[in-house]
């Protein structure tokens, strides 16, 4: 790369996941908006929790975020 070129911010990624100060990566469940009746509550229950990517992912990832 040249003298100050810097990679861009892949926009797609970084509205979708979330990076955290101790380098994990996170992003939100699918399937928990709506129509959620057909679900169990702990389904829907666990799906707010974040998901975290693994270690091999979030490394590739983290240079784009």
């Amino acid at each position: 790369m040249a003298k100050g070129a810097k990679q861009k911010t892949h926009k797609a990624s970084s509205k979708v996941l979330t990076k955290k100060k101790n380098g994990t990566i996170t992003y939100k469940l699918s399937n928990g908006n709506h129509k959620t009746n057909k679900d169990s509550a702990k389904q829907v229950r666990q799906r707010r929790n974040k998901g975290v990517l693994n270690k091999g992912v979030a490394d590739r990832l983290k240079s784009v975020i």
